[in-house]
């Protein structure tokens, strides 16, 4: 247990960059606040400028020969760096796979059905995962499933396109079809036209008082 704990504080202090003090080198190229090269100083006269810039020396490439470190408030890089990983986590869109089970035989009204499914998916960004189940003498016949196949990629090919072709799988064919517009494209046109249905919304009444004050002047009641 004890190696266990050794070796979880040994990847804590690898991950974290040396700073201040903790830089045990004679000399280090230096760079500044701006991204301006100073140079290779003495680790003393650095950590001095630091100090007076009211800085941190953070080394931050510490394989160089010398070690790269750079004057920064390590405190706020550190904030930035957290909030810019918590809104990349945000913004992060886990992949979706749906799926849908077709028969080779299957009937217009079903097919119908299961079109509109995969359409529906699509349009969410989400991926579909198209399988044709063949039973008894149906598996001697896999033209049936992939000209099935062939026919649903062309009828949904305004939304998604063929991303894996048809492929025997055992008893089963499958498919999958991924969308033409990608899960961040369609949240950011979904919230668009969230926000576009709210401001009609609140100019609804607005829009009635005009009305009713035009009906008011017409040359009729006049």
């Amino acid at each position: 247990m004890s190696g266990w704990r050794g070796r979880q504080t040994k990847e804590q202090h690898i991950s974290e960059p040396r700073i201040n003090d903790r830089i045990r080198v004679p000399e280090v190229r230096l760079v500044g606040p701006n991204g301006e090269q100073v140079g290779i100083v003495r680790v003393e006269d650095a950590l001095r400028l630091a100090a007076e810039a009211d800085l941190d020396l953070v080394e931050v490439a510490p394989m160089a020969r010398p070690p790269v470190a750079k004057l920064m408030d390590y405190g706020k890089y550190k904030y930035e760096t957290a909030m810019k990983a918590r809104e990349a986590r945000k913004n992060q869109v886990n992949t979706v796979i749906k799926e849908i089970k077709l028969r080779p035989k299957i009937d217009p009204h079903d097919y119908g059905t299961k079109k509109g499914h995969v359409e529906r998916f699509l349009k969410a960004g989400d991926k579909v995962k198209v399988t044709i189940m063949f039973r008894g003498r149906e598996q001697s016949r896999p033209e049936l499933g992939f000209r099935l196949l062939q026919r649903l990629a062309e009828d949904v090919a305004e939304l998604g396109f063929v991303e894996s072709a048809p492929r025997q799988d055992g008893r089963n064919m499958v498919m999958v079809l991924g969308p033409a517009k990608k899960k961040t494209a369609v949240r950011q046109e979904q919230k668009k036209r969230d926000a576009e249905r709210a401001a009609a919304t609140e100019a609804a009444p607005g829009a009635t008082e005009d009305t009713a004050g035009t009906t008011e002047t017409t040359p009729e009641q006049e």
